[in-house]
């Protein structure tokens, strides 16, 4: 099945019009024509069967025959994570992580951080390419690049953990998922989070966890994070 994105659609609309690009794609690449039925999801939770009653280079248009509406998970996974020196590393992060079925991902800035700027509009983009591509039809959230100390600042619901290298008590991540229940986690920059930074969390009710007996890069460390929490809810 073909998967299209169009975060304006609602259930209450009877066509959708697709813009210049998606048009083209619809009919040079995917040679569709009139009378053709396309799959779209808005990225909230809704798939709409359609079939194109316009089908031209510049301009398509389908109208809906069919809707239906996907529940969210029991529970939502969170992960923030310092963006990697080299950009296709989290770029490949993004791509998984959705594909398994993650809920929200906020870059994170923090004391060792190589990368303090991100192409939000391109992370974006393979997100929605990642939903696409895996048959889902809920958009992860991506959070605004964020400062360590404000991201523990704020509330949140359900398990916290931060996951680290230091030689410190530390509980198995695997272990400490309770099923069913919300989970936020801290994966660090390529030099892993500061002193500092880790007792903050803590202080604020972060769990510190381990992800296992091997040193991890950060993009496979939040992997790791991501599927643990997924394969204990399913």
């Amino acid at each position: 099945m073909q998967l299209f994105y169009n975060p304006n659609v609602s259930d209450s609309n009877d066509v959708i019009n697709f813009d210049k690009d998606e048009s083209r794609h619809i009919v040079k690449v995917l040679r569709k024509s009139v009378g053709d039925q396309l799959h779209i999801t808005n990225g909230k939770g809704w798939l709409f069967t359609s079939e194109l009653i316009t089908a031209e280079q510049k301009h398509c248009t389908a109208k809906i025959i069919e809707k239906e509406e996907y529940a969210k998970r029991d529970y939502k996974l969170h992960i923030a994570v310092a963006p990697t020196k080299m950009n296709d590393r989290f770029e490949w992060f993004l791509e998984k992580a959705t594909e398994i079925g993650i809920h929200t991902i906020t870059p994170l800035l923090c004391d060792h951080s190589e990368r303090k700027v991100i192409k939000t509009e391109r992370f974006e983009k393979i997100i929605q390419s990642a939903m696409k591509q895996s048959l889902q039809y809920h958009l992860p959230e991506l959070k605004p690049l964020t400062s360590f100390k404000e991201f523990i600042s704020q509330d949140f619901s359900g398990q916290r953990f931060i996951a680290h290298c230091e030689e410190t008590d530390r509980k198995s991540l695997k272990s400490e998922i309770e099923p069913n229940s919300d989970v936020t986690i801290l994966i660090g920059p390529e030099g892993d989070f500061s002193t500092k930074e880790i007792e903050a969390a803590i202080a604020t009710g972060f769990v510190p966890v381990t992800l296992g007996e091997t040193r991890l890069r950060t993009e496979t460390a939040a992997i790791a994070a991501c599927h643990s929490v997924v394969f204990t809810n399913e």
